[in-house]
């Protein structure tokens, strides 16, 4: 469902993918080859979410902003499973795990990681090439190449929604209209 909330209007690039489960509110954007997975939500009721390119947000994550407050999610990242994040920015080829919690003013740098299940509190920033882990969480030097990892995993979804497109399954940019709130 993609939903327009008074004046704002979700943006979605004409290759960017919905699934028709997922629910897209308000001031978001969402940017080329990325993709929205069933039963995922981003709400821009308050504020804007920015999704870059080649990012995919996985089945049940929600991303909220909050009062005039930018929530960013930048490019070639995977938003896993579960995951929420909320009026924090997440830099590019970045990895939020199954279940992982960024909470208002965090901040992932470019390169970094929320491990599965952590809880990212308020203005903890997570360096790139570490991983925050835990609960709370806390930073620790990342002991494999997470970058690739998540360049690959984005890589996958980009061609991962050209199967659902040729199915007929969900739509892309252009095909999307929103409906009005």
């Amino acid at each position: 469902m993609i939903e327009a909330l008074g004046g704002r209007v979700p943006r979605i690039a004409p290759t960017a993918w919905v699934h028709p489960a997922a629910t897209v509110v308000g001031d978001v954007e969402i940017g080329p080859d990325s993709s929205v997975w069933p039963g995922a939500v981003l709400r821009g009721d308050f504020g804007a979410i920015r999704i870059g390119a080649r990012t995919s947000v996985q089945d049940n994550a929600v991303i909220h902003s909050g009062p005039d407050a930018l929530t960013v999610v930048g490019d070639d990242c995977i938003v896993a499973h579960l995951a929420f994040i909320e009026m924090a920015i997440v830099e590019d080829v970045c990895l939020v795990g199954v279940g992982a919690h960024v909470l208002p003013g965090a901040i992932l740098r470019a390169g970094s990681v929320a491990a599965s299940g952590a809880v990212l509190a308020a203005r903890l920033e997570v360096p790139g090439g570490h991983r925050a882990q835990g609960v709370p969480a806390r930073v620790v030097p990342s002991v494999h190449p997470d970058r690739d990892y998540v360049l690959r995993g984005a890589a996958n979804y980009v061609r991962m929604v050209r199967r659902y497109v040729d199915a007929g399954i969900g739509s892309q940019g252009m095909d999307i209209q929103p409906s009005a709130c």
